[in-house]
């Protein structure tokens, strides 16, 4: 079988964690960092959203004038943990249940900058907002001294390159949620996958569509590792072995596919890897087989790339499952325009770096995040002109689904994305086209 190729770009280079070392300011200089550059990109569209406003700051506000402050959110939520509930949890006789949710009636947003903060009363739902959003806002002061919101202005969706004329087929397979080593894991399913990808499974047709397949994009918590390993007690050498195992079946699968194609590996918050994003690459001695295949890349969380001038990003999920921690939406979809509209991957999550990594500066083509409940997509389009296929991939170990991408394609002078979920189940190999060329089901 002849496999069709793609020119690969990896993008990772602002994810890497370099020899940063803590500044000891918490995290102050990554809100400074980010308020700035967003800043200057909502001051570019004040003139055109409310040109006869004037633009002040927090200090700068006078009661009952109208005008523009533009500033970093931060919510003050009720049932958001903090290590004093932890500790009195762990001393607690009765456990506390923990919620999924933490939003809470009484929460509240606080709009602040260089100069001040100020508590936001009117027009802005905090349910749909979530800390580390900057956000220009249209309002004045009450005598209250609260700042009543009377319009919002958001980033929106960034400037996006303009996607390329391909008159043929290629795909793109996105996995996630493995979890090898788990009791739901099916080795079966995931051997029907990697059979399918490769050319060994159905008819002369499967087989065409399998060789169009350029990359396969494993999107994180790829093994499961019992939580009594980390305990903070010492492993026994019995154990030491039972650790690894899941590992060792992982790289044995992932060999079978590099040796047949490009793979991308991601790692999660499951997978041996440091804790909070930007997550690093997993080690390469992790995986003696498959890491002596040039074929075989270690990516960071986030993942952004190129293939043949069509860009992607995309997430192991962990930006997505804290927004659903701490506001509201129809379904996790619309996290996921959010952050894109917000220009920011992951404003939940500062981290130790001395820039902001996770801000969206140019609009991907596909942007994919992993580890999700059920598989849903969408074909988001900005007003300028962006195109942008958005999708959730559901755990394999739950589905039994792998999520095709069917790159762009040059039809009737329209570049479109589409998308085909596989779904694998004991021994019986289905193929679901749910979105054709104009993204309908």
């Amino acid at each position: 079988m002849e496999r069709k190729q793609a020119e690969y770009s990896n993008l990772d280079e602002r994810y890497a964690i370099q020899g940063e070392k803590y500044q000891g300011q918490q995290y102050s200089h990554i809100y400074f960092t980010r308020l700035h550059h967003m800043r200057n990109l909502l001051h570019a569209l004040v003139p055109s959203w409310k040109p006869h406003l004037p633009v002040t700051t927090v200090l700068g506000l006078e009661e009952g004038k109208d005008c523009i402050i533009v500033g970093t959110l931060y919510k003050h939520m009720k049932l958001k943990p903090s290590i004093l509930d932890e500790y009195s949890k762990e001393r607690s006789a009765i456990p506390l249940v923990k919620p999924h949710n933490f939003m809470h009636p009484d929460d509240h947003l606080i709009l602040e900058d260089e100069s001040g903060r100020v508590t936001l009363a009117g027009a802005i739902p905090p349910a749909a907002y979530v800390t580390g959003v900057v956000i220009a806002l249209h309002g004045k002061e009450t005598s209250a001294g609260n700042f009543l919101v009377e319009d919002i202005l958001e980033a929106g969706i960034p400037p996006q390159i303009t996607l390329p004329s391909i008159n043929e087929d290629k795909y793109v397979v996105f996995v996630s949620g493995l979890s090898i080593g788990s009791e739901k894991f099916n080795p079966l399913q995931f051997q029907l996958l990697i059979d399918h990808i490769t050319g060994h499974l159905g008819d002369e047709n499967e087989q065409s569509i399998a060789s169009n397949i350029v990359r396969v994009v494993v999107a994180g918590n790829s093994v499961h590792i019992s939580p009594r390993f980390f305990n903070g007690q010492a492993v026994a050498s019995k154990d030491q072995s039972r650790i690894a195992e899941p590992i060792k079946e992982l790289d044995i699968m992932l060999t079978q596919l590099v040796a047949s194609l490009p793979v991308d590996m991601m790692p999660g918050s499951n997978d041996p890897a440091n804790f909070s994003l930007p997550q690093q690459p997993l080690h390469r001695c992790l995986f003696a087989g498959a890491a002596t295949y040039n074929t075989f890349s270690l990516c960071s969380n986030p993942h952004q790339f190129e293939l043949d001038s069509v860009r992607f990003i995309g997430t192991s999920g962990q930006n997505i499952d804290d927004l659903y921690k701490y506001s509201d939406a129809k379904d996790k979809l619309e996290f996921v325009e959010r952050t894109l509209r917000w220009r920011h991957l992951a404003p939940t999550a500062p981290n130790s770096l001395d820039k902001d990594p996770f801000l969206v500066e140019s609009c991907p083509h596909v942007y994919f995040v992993g580890n999700q409940d059920k598989y849903e997509t969408q074909l988001l389009q900005g007003p300028e002109k962006q195109k942008v296929r958005l999708i959730c991939i559901p755990r394999f170990c739950d589905s039994g689904v792998a999520v095709m991408e069917l790159g762009v394609q040059h039809v009737e002078f329209l570049n479109k994305l589409r998308c085909l979920t596989m779904l694998y189940l004991s021994g019986v190999q289905k193929m679901e086209l749910l979105f054709n060329m104009n993204g309908k089901s």
